[in-house]
């Protein structure tokens, strides 16, 4: 995959003398959490400020992923960076890549993932942590914003695949709120029409059900369904598939 950099950024990379693979790669940093060290390779979060703007600079060493179109494998940050490719052409809100490379280096394949960081955002989980405090316009707001960007992803034809709410992050407006998605590498179409969207969201009601009960369910789907009939039918599906997942061994 080429390299990218986001022109925006291009001269403040290069005041830090960073506008180098090897640059950003040999930045000493504090990670942001504990290495991935699946899939037989390595993979880093830190974050990088530069001035008054910060990003996430993700590291990866041998963390491949492999498809039927790419059978040898590739780096996972490449998956991730095609799908924020997507994601802007098809209009779907989500992070914005700031920077994408990856290198063979001494028989290590080496990617670089940088992204804006999203400022003045929370993720849905802080905001379920407060759910209590929150007033009830507020509440509705989240719910509707959550349900308005499950839509928009759903019509462009695609499947998160991680669809948590520690993966969508949300912005309080003047009037409500709006929403984005991170974490797009499980990214892929949707194919099987209702089936995978009911196996797409059932995860966020499931992770959100200490604070959401079955009104803020009915809302949602009262804002992402066209046919508020079918209403009762997707909560019984949306359960089912909750009660199997959770009586797995």
């Amino acid at each position: 995959m080429n390299d990218f950099i986001d022109l925006s950024i291009a001269d403040l990379l290069a005041q830090h003398q960073l506008d180098s693979f090897a640059a950003l790669w040999d930045l000493e940093l504090d990670a942001v959490d504990a290495p991935n060290t699946e899939r037989g390779g390595w993979s880093s979060v830190a974050l990088l400020t530069l001035g008054e703007r910060r990003f996430f600079l993700k590291r990866q060493i041998n963390h491949m992923t492999r498809s039927i179109q790419r059978p040898l494998g590739e780096p996972t940050f490449a998956r991730e960076m095609r799908n924020i490719q997507r994601y802007q052409q098809l209009g779907i809100p989500a992070l914005r890549a700031a920077y994408f490379a990856q290198r063979k280096v001494m028989g290590e394949q080496r990617a670089i993932l940088m992204t804006h960081a999203l400022d003045d955002w929370q993720d849905l989980d802080d905001w379920l942590q407060q759910w209590p405090q929150l007033s009830n316009e507020q509440q509705q707001g989240i719910v509707q914003a959550c349900a308005k960007l499950a839509k928009t992803l759903h019509q462009a034809g695609q499947v998160h695949g991680c669809f948590y709410p520690k993966h969508i992050f949300l912005q309080k407006q003047a009037l409500g709120f709006t929403a984005q998605l991170i974490d797009l590498e499980k990214t892929r179409p949707l194919l099987l029409g209702r089936r995978d969207r009911i196996k797409d969201l059932e995860p966020l009601f499931r992770r959100s059900q200490h604070a959401w009960g079955r009104e803020q369910v009915q809302l949602f789907l009262q804002n992402y369904l066209d046919t508020p009939e079918h209403i009762p039918y997707w909560v019984e599906r949306l359960d089912a598939r909750r009660i199997d997942k959770e009586t797995r061994p």
